[in-house]
């Protein structure tokens, strides 16, 4: 995601977009390689180690799909807060600017560069992000011990 665009709203979106997309692939992958891993495990003399095997394979599987139903998740939740209108009030798509950083209320998608700046993309679940909604400009609130100033909302 080290590619710079202007910081929009859609813009913001689209690198979100990306970042999803990224997992889930990712995801399908790992899940399809343990399923054929799994499948080509052919039943060997040394039954107990077989079966350690199968299970260290299962695991592998059950945790590649959870990753993908996150992910999937996370989907939804972009999709759904992607094209919010502006309000003077803070909710999920908002765009927020405080006197330490700008935040796109999202998903946890981490540091986006976006207009020459680092824009966090945070989720609406996160402890800051529960902290911020329903502020406006002008307001402040405190998160591990630093104040924040809402600069702006959009």
């Amino acid at each position: 995601m080290g590619r710079v665009v202007n910081m929009d709203k859609e813009n913001l979106y689209q690198l979100c977009l990306n970042f999803i997309e990224q997992r889930i692939q990712t995801a399908e992958t790992a899940l399809a390689q343990a399923r054929e891993a799994s499948n080509d495990d052919t039943k060997s003399s040394a039954g107990d180690k077989y079966e350690t095997s199968r299970e260290m394979m299962q695991q592998d599987i059950d945790r590649n799909k959870r990753l993908l139903i996150d992910a999937q998740d996370n989907l939804k939740v972009l999709e759904a807060v992607g094209h919010t209108a502006a309000a003077d009030t803070i909710s999920g798509g908002s765009l927020v600017h405080t006197t330490e950083g700008i935040f796109y209320i999202s998903i946890s998608a981490g540091q986006l560069q976006a207009g020459g700046k680092t824009v966090f993309a945070i989720s609406a679940a996160s402890p800051i992000g529960k902290l911020m909604l329903g502020h406006k400009k002008g307001e402040d609130f405190t998160f591990n011990g630093k104040k924040y100033k809402i600069t702006a909302v959009e």
